[in-house]
């Protein structure tokens, strides 16, 4: 695995920057700096290499940077009505800044925070890696067996998270391990444990244009989801208290659908999200607690690429967001991202889950203490 410098954060920390690539021929770049999604190189159907998603050129990008682009995202990802919860009897204050709705965490987010890079069975900074690559002790420990959470085609980020941090209860250790196993995917894993029952959902919120990072908007994209049922929201983007049907509505798209047909339909909730910023179930939400399988979420195909990319997921819901809230997003390679650069396709548990009156939502997204939580979610590419 190549590790290179990604620049330095306002504090004067490094970040790093890790290239994976996968036996046939994808390559990804990830960095420690919000474990976030850099750059994602995928073959068009000519066999020539396309970044499919939105980034920065360095940390200062991610760290300056709005909507988060590419980031892990947790330790609740979208958002929680008012702001808060109630767990075990005790009312949880969370941070407000989505109006008075907590999102993605409230403001302290970790897609600000530098994680670290598990090697073997501890962790380092990315200053340190070149070094730790270079240790004849590490070596010499089991050469056959390389570095645990570094390899050619993977890497593990983890983070901890201290009790009450963004409001939340329990100390939380939090792992995301990116890999690019062959067969045009790239998979993304998470795992979290805690001292203390807790909410959790973990996302990545990478932006996908599979024209190209620097093509212009997605409306033209072909899309399908595998989703008899959305969420429809209230004003402030918060799910209302049961999803309905997608038949008869612009967000019916069991069916190959371009992306912009009905992306300006004269619709409540079209206006609500300025577009498409709404969840949509792709799972059996009432079983999701504990018998979550891996299934196929969504597909998403542009015919100027030729490139497909396929959601596969073991959460129950995946947000689908058109990048309505972007203006002006200074990004790589001189790109400036507009509105509807790309497309956010974020397996998550359904927004504002631990206060759903419904108990198996609600008991669905909660860690109880000294369990395992794990999720995984890949995005699987070919050609057509």
């Amino acid at each position: 695995m190549k590790s290179i410098r990604f620049g330095k954060l306002g504090d004067g920390r490094s970040a790093g920057l890790y290239i994976l690539e996968s036996p046939d021929g994808m390559r990804a770049a990830v960095t420690d700096y919000g474990a976030a999604l850099v750059s994602l190189a995928v073959p068009d159907r000519k066999g020539e290499l396309r970044d499919v998603v939105l980034g920065h050129d360095d940390a200062s990008g991610y760290e300056t940077g709005s909507g988060h682009i590419g980031a892990s995202v947790g330790r609740f990802a979208n958002r929680i009505a008012g702001a808060g919860f109630e767990l075990n009897g005790r009312t949880y204050e969370l941070t407000a800044n989505n109006g008075a709705n907590c999102l993605h965490g409230g403001r302290d987010f970790f897609k600000n925070r530098l994680w670290e890079v598990k090697i073997d069975f501890t962790s380092v900074r990315s200053g340190d890696i070149m070094a730790a690559y270079a240790s004849e002790s590490i070596a010499d420990k089991d050469p056959s067996r390389g570095m645990r959470g570094m390899h050619d085609n993977m890497i593990t980020f983890c983070l901890d998270s201290p009790d009450g941090d963004q409001g939340f209860p329990g100390n939380m250790h939090i792992e995301v391990t990116y890999s690019l196993p062959g067969n045009g995917k790239l998979r993304i894993d998470y795992s979290a444990v805690c001292d203390a029952d807790t909410p959790v959902s973990f996302t990545n919120h990478s932006y996908f244009n599979l024209n190209g990072h620097n093509s212009g908007t997605v409306t033209g994209h072909m899309a399908r989801i595998n989703a008899e049922y959305y969420t429809p929201v209230d004003a402030g983007l918060i799910p209302l208290a049961e999803p309905e049907p997608v038949a008869d509505t612009p967000f019916d798209f069991r069916e190959d659908k371009m992306l912009g047909r009905d992306i300006n339909a004269n619709n409540e909730q079209i206006a609500y999200g300025g577009g498409y910023d709404h969840n949509f179930v792709v799972g059996d939400s009432a079983r999701e607690s504990r018998e979550r399988t891996i299934k196929e979420a969504g597909i998403l195909y542009s015919e100027d690429s030729g490139i497909c990319m396929t959601v596969l997921t073991d959460m129950p819901d995946m947000q689908v967001y058109t990048a309505n809230g972007l203006k002006d997003e200074p990004g790589k390679e001189g790109a400036v991202y507009g509105r509807r650069a790309a497309v956010c396709l974020e397996t998550q548990f359904r927004p504002n889950a631990i206060n759903s009156i419904d108990p198996d939502i609600r008991e669905g997204c909660i860690l109880r203490k000294g369990e395992t939580f794990t999720s995984s979610t890949i995005y699987r590419f070919s050609n057509i």
